[in-house]
């Protein structure tokens, strides 16, 4: 029997649970442990390459508290001299999995690391179409993708010529519900956190219009200047005191895709809303959902997305970022929201 290849590994580990900002230092760059290039005998697991690395917004609140154990989703919970995790795109090394082989490119959660051994990879996903850059499967192509997909599309049913709103407009997800909402020829507006983002929104995504949410002292003024007959659509990405102003300005049987509430996730003291009245005088229709509950729709996805890539109908921004070593500053960066479009770390190139 030929002798197992052990290879050194190359980590991002947590130092410890954060209990304010995460910083730099809350991380460690590891190059102590090892790993066998085969999955263990019997395994159904599979053992990856990560080429690139995504930074989420869900990766601070993992930071911060013990998480529940692993669930469905993929996640395993953040442990402190553990390596964190998140979405990413991988070749595989080894697989004892019946639906991966060798050679494949996949998609999904995976550690922060060089390489991975993914002892459950129900969650992977393997990427059929390669004339595309790979690491748009973390990005356009994956998870921000179909979360922008099913918020836009499954839960708010847009119609053309619609009025429609997205707060945090310069993200990953932002950035993808506008350009989906102007191919349909809605009337699209962004808020975002810099003059810089804005003028992106406006100059090179397509927006029709868009404004600084830090430089509006009242955002239902703004939302009336943008919006002088209403909301149709709004995509929620932050909450607090946004949503509050929104909702004083959702039209008639208007639709709220709850994806995320940003402003909200590591306050001590959550902003309540005051305007809940107006969901029911404009008989306002709020879902949350999460982008797990429309992973068997990823196929749709990709069929309704991949021609609008070809051809170049909708332009998309990579903020890449070269080496594992560099991941912890890209990670803090982004918390920072010193990103425009999809943050990325490469691991490896392919």
């Amino acid at each position: 029997m030929a002798e197992v290849e052990i290879v050194k590994n190359k980590q991002v580990l947590l130092r410890d649970y954060v209990s304010d900002f995460p910083e730099e230092s809350d991380m460690i760059i590891s190059t102590d442990s090892t790993i066998s290039m085969k999955v263990p005998e019997g395994s159904n697991g599979v053992l990856v390459k990560n080429l690139y690395l995504s930074s989420d917004p869900f990766m601070r609140r993992f930071m911060q508290v013990s998480q529940p154990a692993r669930s469905k989703t993929g996640f395993i919970p953040y442990t402190p001299g553990s390596p964190i995790n998140g979405f990413g795109v991988a070749k595989v090394v080894d697989s004892g999995h019946p639906n991966f082989k060798k050679g494949d490119l996949v998609w999904g959660i995976t550690q922060w690391e060089e390489y991975s051994l993914i002892a459950e990879p129900d969650s992977l996903f393997k990427i059929e179409h390669t004339d595309v850059p790979i690491s748009y499967y973390i990005g356009l192509l994956g998870m921000p993708g179909l979360t922008a997909y099913a918020g836009f599309f499954e839960v708010c049913k847009p119609e053309k010529g619609e009025k429609v709103f997205v707060s945090s407009a310069s993200g990953a997800v932002g950035l993808i519900v506008g350009q989906f909402a102007k191919l349909l020829g809605c009337y699209v507006v962004g808020s975002a956190g810099s003059k810089e983002k804005v003028d992106l929104l406006k100059n090179k995504f397509g927006f029709d219009d868009a404004f600084d949410y830090k430089q509006e002292h009242d955002l239902d003024a703004a939302l009336k200047r943008c919006f002088p007959e209403g909301i149709d659509i709004y995509f929620e990405n932050v909450g607090g005191k946004m949503l509050d102003a929104v909702l004083l300005n959702m039209r008639m049987n208007g639709r709220i895709a709850a994806c995320g509430m940003i402003s909200q996730y590591y306050s001590d003291k959550p902003e309540g809303v005051s305007n809940m009245m107006w969901i029911i005088y404009k008989r306002v229709y709020i879902k949350g959902f999460s982008v797990f509950d429309y992973y068997h729709q990823y196929s749709k996805f990709l069929d309704t997305i991949l021609p609008h890539v070809r051809e170049k109908k909708i332009t998309y921004v990579e903020d890449i970022i070269e080496g594992l070593e560099n991941g912890p500053k890209a990670l803090i960066d982004f918390f920072n929201g010193r990103s425009v479009g999809k943050q990325l770390v490469v691991v490896a190139r392919e």
